[in-house]
């Protein structure tokens, strides 16, 4: 009985989806039994380890196993209140230290690892187009070709080999998966040491590959995995046993270190500290508090100090071809922002294209992304063929495309170096005569980065035709969507960025003389408003494009932009990562609730469940195996009988003494702490068996624990393992509000009380968790509640 899913049940993608859409998505079920719901164990025994066999991921193209909740509660037993109590200052100081040390390893380390992929992705791609650029010069564009098309072969396969062979989770950016942790789904196997190696040299090769996509996503997810890492002591197998680490043996402190980890790999993409801290709190976090908010703000700024050492250390060229690229970061201050009352009309033009056109590439996205999930269903190797083919066509499209614009003279009145033959500038000489550059070579035939660059250049208002920026929106709007979804690390914050800023552009010089905003300047607003009509993020994303671009005085038109970008994609579909999450089949619990979830009531939704599954205070350790053998559930209710009753009533009444998780039962059969008559036992008795640590521990199962004949016949003493403060709510109380509730508090399990207690009847009539909180489950069982909703809608 846990949180979302329960141990081996698999997890269908229509539980997300209406039903008119569930043939799209290939659900050939509808939403699957919920394991947590404590069905009755006459019921059909549940198979354990099953995968979610009806919804491979559609970026990972792997097939993922039983996806569990998270214990964010605290779980407050006799040991855990004996622990408290028995804390030195000197113990609670050492916590509170060790959390800011832990703070601050994960921006170190985030800082150090995203320095060397720039370095190394620069260094790799430069050198690759600083030979092509050679062939070029000698007219042997042939050469030029087949070494370009090497070239990025070469590095895609290393990188979709990592991937599929190693670890299939750290294909994609990982950020959906991030989200869904911290909203307190367990995701299995994303923050392991093997993703973390994977998505570091993955993202190398698929960026220097010339790929259409970005290192910004797959960093958060770096960032993730460090802190994970550093939190549990190291990988799972080769964990130190470090006493000091044993404090964050739990999920809730965890939740906060990887929270860290986010924020500092977003930084580390943009060098935007405040922007990554407002990341974390705006896009991922779905719980927060002012502690949290003082240590990831502190991890971002060990990773700009970082960032700034490397760069400072490198400019004066000692690595390499690492020199003003590599970096993201995109200076516009000394372009002087004045406004106009005529400037708002291109500013909301602006705005309401870009959430037109982010809710149509979301749409078209998930068109694509469903092709994708068919064909990495049929194995690794059409998983690696179809990345390889998305690499040679990018590289076909990236070479010839170059060839269809005009050669144009360049500007003596400029003073950038014209043409410009290396890795970098703005003036790519390509095919062109002397004096004359190529200005779509200087936006494909460059890194994403530098490409960004040269898109955004200011106080050039004749470098770019219309027709290049055409040509380049369409590559990369077709590029964009057949890349995400390949079994490669990939991030969606550089495509759509270099998306925005050509029809920013565009939309700048269409203006002419009519504005006084300068066309890099449009670039900018096309991007944030783009970004913000696909990914719907406001607050976050107006901070890390002021940080990014380093001019204060785009904040107002870039606030109204992205408010009204995000307005508009919301009238049309979800977020580009919530559209992700479901495809994923990842029970991710919404921040709000439908509107007809008011109209039932957490009893009638346990009415219509089987009955719990419940357990005595001391309880006879056949009982235990039989119950744990028989369901999934990962949290119990323990029930006393014939307690000693308050003042007023005459009969005997049953008490609810709090919940046990499986876990904690599974301890006790393995450390075998049974008694030979029924009593309840002294302090001094359990901790002399276990310790708080020990309840940490979630690795063990059923199988593995064996129980004699002579033993069932014994008895266990739970009340020193329960959880005696578990979160109940009246059976009257609305299910729009137990939502709310069960996702602030990072709830996995929700006892329901009766409103009335009569003598003898059961204190628990049910329980709830996330599964049975998700809307479309809700509605497979009451399908009339959305009637009306739909209805208004027709009318």
């Amino acid at each position: 009985m846990g949180g979302s899913v329960e141990d081996g049940e698999p997890m269908s993608s229509s539980n997300f989806l209406d039903p008119a859409k569930m043939e799209e998505f290939g659900a050939a079920e509808s939403a699957e039994r919920d394991p947590e719901s404590h069905s009755s164990m006459q019921q059909p025994l549940l198979k354990r380890h099953r995968t979610l066999s009806s919804v491979p991921l559609a970026m990972v193209g792997a097939k993922v196993s039983y996806i569990e909740s998270l214990d964010y509660e605290i779980n407050e037993n006799d040991l855990f209140k004996q622990d408290w109590r028995s804390r030195s200052s000197a113990q609670v100081l050492q916590y509170i230290f060790l959390k800011w040390a832990l703070a601050f390893l994960v921006g170190l380390l985030t800082g150090i690892i995203a320095s060397l992929i720039n370095l190394a992705v620069e260094n790799l791609a430069g050198y690759k187009l600083l030979f092509i650029s050679g062939f070029i010069e000698q007219k042997r564009y042939l050469m030029g070709f087949i070494y370009l098309t090497t070239a990025n072969f070469v590095f895609t396969f290393i990188a979709a080999v990592l991937c599929v062979c190693f670890a299939p989770t750290a294909a994609g950016p990982g950020i959906p998966e991030i989200k869904a942790y911290l909203n307190g789904v367990d995701t299995p196997d994303m923050y392991g040491a093997m993703p973390l190696i994977v998505k570091i040299f993955g993202s190398i090769g698929a960026v220097s590959a010339g790929l259409d996509l970005g290192k910004e996503g797959p960093l958060v997810h770096i960032g993730s995995c460090i802190a994970s890492l550093l939190g549990q002591g190291g990988p799972e197998n080769y964990r130190l046993k470090w006493r000091w680490l044993r404090y964050f043996n739990n999920d809730r402190d965890r939740r906060d270190l990887i929270t860290c980890g986010a924020s500092s790999g977003v930084c580390a993409a943009f060098r935007a500290p405040v922007g990554g801290v407002l990341f974390a709190l705006e896009e991922v976090a779905t719980w927060w508090r002012s502690a949290l908010l003082w240590r990831s703000f502190f991890s971002t700024a060990v990773v700009v100090v970082v960032l700034r050492a490397f760069m400072e250390y490198c400019g004066s060229g000692k690595c390499g071809l690492f020199g003003r690229g590599g970096l993201i970061m995109f200076d516009v201050s000394d372009v002087t922002v004045t406004y106009r009352a005529a400037d708002v009309i291109p500013v909301v033009l602006i705005g309401v294209l870009g959430g037109v056109l982010g809710s149509l590439y979301n749409h078209l996205l998930h068109k694509v992304l469903v092709v994708y999930n068919l064909i990495n269903q049929k194995g690794k190797l059409h998983k690696l063929l179809l990345s390889l083919a998305v690499s040679l066509f990018t590289s076909g499209c990236l070479f010839g495309l170059p060839f269809l614009a005009k050669c144009s003279p360049c500007d003596p009145s400029i003073l950038e170096a014209c043409p410009t033959n290396g890795r970098t500038g703005n003036f790519k000489q390509f095919n062109c005569p002397a004096g004359y550059y190529n200005d779509l070579a200087s936006l494909l035939f460059s890194t994403n980065d530098d490409a960004v660059r040269n898109i955004f250049s200011t106080n050039t208002t004749t470098e770019f035709h219309p027709l290049s920026l055409t040509i380049f929106f369409g590559l990369y709007l077709i590029l964009g969507l057949i890349t995400f979804g390949i079994a490669v690390p990939s991030g969606l914050f550089l495509p759509i960025i270099l998306m925005g800023a050509a029809y920013g552009r565009m939309l700048g010089m269409a203006m002419g003389s009519y504005t006084n905003i300068d066309q890099g300047l449009y670039a900018v607003l096309g991007s944030a408003s783009l970004m913000a009509g696909s990914m719907r993020m406001t607050v976050s994303l107006c901070v890390i494009f002021l940080e990014l671009t380093n001019n204060l005085l785009l904040l107002p038109i870039t606030m109204l932009v992205l408010l009204i970008a995000k307005t508009v994609g919301d009238c049309f579909n979800p977020s580009i990562y919530e559209i992700i999450l479901h495809l994923k089949g990842l029970p991710f619990l919404e921040g709000h609730p439908e509107p007809w979830m008011r109209n039932i009531t957490v009893g009638e939704l346990a009415d219509v469940k089987p009955p719990v599954v419940s357990l005595r205070g001391v309880e006879k350790v056949g009982r235990i195996v039989e119950v744990l053998k028989n369901t999934t559930h990962n949290g119990f209710p323990v029930i006393d009988d014939g307690v000693v009753p308050p003042v007023g009533l005459s009969d005997a009444s049953m008490e609810l003494h709090g919940i046990i998780l499986r876990a904690h039962l599974l301890q006790v059969l393995q450390k075998k702490w049974f008694l030979s008559e029924p009593r309840r036992t002294e302090e001094w008795e359990v901790r002399e068996k276990f310790t708080w640590i020990d309840l940490s521990e979630r690795q063990l199962n059923i199988k593995d624990v064996a129980v004699t004949k002579d033993e069932m016949e014994m008895y266990v003493d739970l009340h020193p393992l329960t959880n005696t403060t578990p979160y109940t709510v009246i059976e009257s109380l609305s299910v729009a509000k137990a939502l709310v509730l069960f996702r602030e508090v990072g709830l996995r399990h929700m006892l329901i009380v009766p409103k009335y207690q009569s003598s003898g009847a059961d204190p628990v009539i049910g329980i709830l968790t996330r599964q049975d909180l998700r809307a479309q489950n809700i509605l497979n069982v009451f399908p009339d509640l959305a009637k009306p909703k739909r209805r208004e809608k027709k009318n």
